[in-house]
């Protein structure tokens, strides 16, 4: 149920323009101003974090916006202090929005004596006072059973859908959709249905980690237009491979569609120079100035979306109807996608 008072809006240093556009986005939604709340996040010389809220948080629904990304244990101890700056200050309810939520490719034991650093990540907020978190595309399912809270798993695929209905509106024929590995599948299907396209599965044999031996398309692709869908690109090294072995298939154009633009190294060099005609990642890392400065390379907003779940949530009203394409049509109506 929604609280005696209207949500607040807190952020890090993680990703302050996405922290402002949802904000931008809850005052158009609601039709009353909503801003950040003042804070101040600072380091001392040693490099500790300390955080000060300025205004009265005492009974308030608190939402704390921090993606865990690059550089990712500052992000995350920004985060936590946040949290518990808020928590002492008697804040009612607190949500962590953490639209890239890091450390979540370590959600399994590869091998012996190593760490589920995503079930570390969950008991940390917990004890930090968090009551509820809102992210985006998981990189593993299982982990919102990691948390004893309440999780909100938010799709990129509906998104990515309206766009791909954008741009291909006169192809859609003869679109194709590719997982870049078996792991992916599940996720490119869902994609793969919502725009009534077949889908085809990138087979990936390493011989040691890192380095990929060779690469089997399962599917036919001569002549389709590839979308490369994933949740993560990082190096880009494996995306930029898949995209060329396509093309050698005879695939006409191949495009990338990926939830959380890492890039890291060398990748925005990478896909620059590679055969994909463009990558499409949302905003929910803050992009380099590179990546927004490439040709090849466009960002959608996830500011609407987030807007709406977070209303939603202090509403009490359902979150999981912003899975939909239908439901996001109106609050992505006035947002341009170039073609």
């Amino acid at each position: 149920m929604p609280s005696n008072f209207d949500p607040k809006l807190i952020a890090g240093n993680a990703n302050p323009p996405l922290a402002e556009a949802i904000a931008r986005r809850m005052t158009v939604h609601r039709g009353v101003q909503v801003k950040l709340v003042d804070t101040r996040v600072e380091r001392f010389s040693d490099g500790e974090i300390f955080v000060e809220v300025f205004e009265n948080v005492r009974g308030e629904d608190m939402f704390v916006i921090q993606p865990t990304s690059n550089p990712a244990n500052d992000n995350l101890m920004e985060l936590l202090i946040m949290c518990d700056a808020l928590t002492r200050s008697s804040a009612s309810r607190i949500t962590a929005v953490i639209p890239y939520f890091g450390y979540a490719r370590q959600d399994r034991r590869t091998k012996a004596r190593t760490p589920i650093s995503a079930k570390l990540l969950a008991n940390m907020l917990i004890t930090a006072g968090v009551e509820r978190v809102l992210t985006m595309d998981l990189h593993a399912a299982q982990i919102q059973g990691f948390f004893d809270i309440p999780v909100d798993n938010l799709y990129a695929s509906p998104i990515f859908a309206l766009d791909i209905n954008h741009i291909f509106g006169n192809k859609i024929d003869q679109l194709m959709v590719i997982s870049p590995d078996v792991g992916g599948v599940a996720r490119a299907r869902e994609l793969a249905k919502r725009v009534d396209a077949p889908l085809a599965i990138v087979d990936k044999r390493r011989e040691k980690p890192g380095e990929i031996a060779e690469m089997i398309i399962i599917g036919d692709v001569k002549d389709r237009i590839c979308l490369i869908v994933d949740d993560i690109c990082d190096t880009a090294g494996t995306l930029c491979k898949a995209a060329e072995v396509l093309k050698n298939k005879g695939a006409k154009e191949v495009h990338a569609y990926i939830s959380h633009g890492v890039l890291s190294g060398p990748a925005v060099n990478r896909i620059i120079n590679s055969v994909m005609k463009s990558l499409v990642i949302t905003d929910t890392i803050k992009p380099t100035k590179e990546a927004l400065e490439a040709k090849n390379i466009r960002i959608i907003p996830t500011a609407p979306i987030f807007a709406q779940a977070i209303l939603n949530i202090w509403n009490g009203t359902s979150v999981s109807s912003l899975f939909e394409a239908e439901t996001l049509i109106p609050i992505y109506e006035t947002i341009h996608m170039p073609k």
